[in-house]
């Protein structure tokens, strides 16, 4: 893919005899909101950091905007990252903090990162010991959005805000994908992934489980299609596709729908169908198809 900003060939990391990452191989367009989903364990911050080259891999190779990550001078000139956790120079105020940010990285759009300050409501006047951590979280996102950086690494990085300021983070994505940034995503915030993402790649025990678009992985899976009838109930018995059908009160049908919805309309269309409704799987149900009810939670 000859506009990748990010990419892995085949990267692998081991511990001794346990894997974290394996043979993992990714292209990340410019412009690209790719999110990057997957429970503790499954590789997801050993992959961010061999894409920071803060680990060196055992076998494969990862690159930022075409340069190895393991030249990590040059590679951290096009990128921001965002961690899980922010720490910060509790002595520095969020504005000397700002603008210590700015001055290390790869350029800022200041009049940007004013208006950032106003959006996420931070408080810049305050010195970093006194930040909570939905208000450290915010320095680091403000700094990372307003960066001319062409890669944003964004690892976890609404785990401290509210609501409100998860709208503002959402809007800054959007913002940051039209300004033509490539934004890498690793969340456990389904609904903020399925919100603001062009493709979701699903890691699973250190390998790729799934990479495609959120409408393509929802194709993928099954539907629920919910039936309302008059006279005798349709008689979806061995119908391509169905499967799991169950009586709906005393008129209706509910099954779950898999592939082309053709043989099931068909079988449908012989009874008095008077209501049909489908519900596509959200983001979250796909990603338990992958993962089982006990990582719920």
């Amino acid at each position: 893919m000859s506009d990748s900003v990010l990419r892995t060939v085949s990267l692998t990391k081991r511990y001794g005899r346990l894997t974290a990452v394996d043979d993992l191989t990714l292209d990340v367009e410019a412009g690209e909101v790719f999110g990057f989903l997957g429970p503790n364990g499954a590789g997801k911050s050993t992959t961010i950091r061999m894409l920071l080259g803060q680990v060196r891999p055992t076998a494969g190779r990862a690159t930022v905007a075409g340069i190895d990550a393991a030249d990590v001078a040059r590679a951290h000139r096009n990128l921001a990252y965002v961690p899980a956790d922010v720490a910060l120079w509790p002595q520095l105020t969020g504005a000397e903090i700002l603008h210590l940010l700015a001055r290390t990285g790869p350029g800022t759009d200041v009049a940007y990162r004013d208006e950032l300050v106003e959006r996420f409501d931070l408080d810049t006047s305050r010195r970093a010991r006194t930040y909570s951590t939905g208000n450290r979280q915010k320095v680091a996102l403000v700094a990372a959005f307003a960066t001319r950086a062409p890669v944003l690494i964004l690892d976890e990085p609404t785990s401290g805000l509210d609501p409100l300021m998860e709208r503002e983070f959402r809007a800054a994505v959007i913002r940051a994908r039209d300004r033509g940034q490539t934004v890498f995503l690793s969340s456990h915030q389904l609904a903020e992934v399925e919100a603001v993402c062009d493709r979701v790649a699903i890691l699973r025990a250190g390998r790729l489980a799934e990479v495609a678009s959120v409408p393509q992985l929802r194709a993928l899976h099954r539907a629920e299609v919910t039936v309302t009838y008059t006279g005798a109930p349709p008689d979806l018995t061995d119908v391509a596709g169905v499967d799991a059908i169950a009586a709906d009160g005393d008129c209706g049908v509910r099954f779950a729908l898999s592939g082309p919805p053709a043989p099931a309309l068909r079988a449908l269309a012989r009874a008095e169908v008077t209501a049909l409704a489908v519900r596509e799987p959200s983001l979250e149900e796909i990603f338990l198809d992958y993962y089982g009810a006990e990582h719920a939670g």
